[in-house]
């Protein structure tokens, strides 16, 4: 029996003034990020999925529920799936950029393989992984999807695929309203796919990512998964 458990990014949120925004409370999607939420229900509306699961954070939960009206299904919040924290949290994204000629914040810099400067990327698996293995259960034979974060979305899949968490962010496989696909017989995971449903409305400065326009679909064979927890 076949279950699959997408893992959906939100889409565009609107912060004119550039703040990493994190876990912050009040960011809401873009008029743009609307249209990519809409698009998401319009394109995967009509699959079978039947349980919808999101973060707790304004952008998660509105970029759930136009896909959860075509469905008729309710949206379920768990803090499982939130953004990871980090230190960057409120600061500008410039910040970001000077971050090394910062004396102050050298004493964060000292281990990017945890990361030092936030929630540790094995602590960001040890909760989404169990909610991910939640929403297969319940979904079992079905599909469900759960809105998170490019973070822990991507850093699930790194896990699954069984590699490094050390990465450069700016080649996370997983642009705005993307879908991270699992796929299990079973319990067994076998398979990982990726699509952008809405990738014609990705900004330009996405798209340097790896798909822009949707549609495709990788997979991984049983043999290249890693089980996880």
């Amino acid at each position: 029996m076949k279950t699959t458990v997408h893992l959906l990014r939100h889409g565009e949120v609107h912060n004119p003034d550039g703040i990493l925004y994190g876990r912050s409370e009040g960011y809401h999607l873009s008029e743009r990020g609307r249209a990519m939420a809409d698009r998401v229900a319009m394109r995967v509306g009509d699959r079978d999925i039947v349980l919808i699961v999101s973060s707790p954070l304004e952008r998660a939960q509105e970029t759930a529920a136009p896909l959860a009206r075509v469905r008729g299904l309710e949206v379920r919040l768990d803090e499982r799936v939130l953004e990871s924290s980090s230190i960057f949290e409120g600061k500008p994204f410039r910040f970001r950029k000077s971050v090394l000629r910062s004396p102050g914040m050298w004493k964060h810099m000292w281990n990017p393989f945890r990361p030092s400067w936030g929630e540790a990327y094995a602590d960001i698996v040890a909760r989404m992984w169990p909610a991910v293995l939640d929403a297969r259960k319940e979904a079992e034979g079905h599909e469900a999807v759960i809105v998170s974060h490019q973070l822990p979305i991507w850093t699930t899949r790194l896990r699954a695929e069984k590699r490094s968490f050390l990465h450069d962010p700016r080649k996370r496989h997983c642009t705005l309203a993307s879908l991270t696909s699992f796929t299990f017989e079973g319990e067994k995971l076998v398979s990982i796919g990726y699509s952008e449903p809405a990738g014609d409305l990705i900004p330009l400065a996405d798209r340097h990512k790896p798909f822009s326009s949707g549609g495709r679909h990788e997979e991984l064979d049983q043999n290249e998964v890693g089980g996880v927890g």
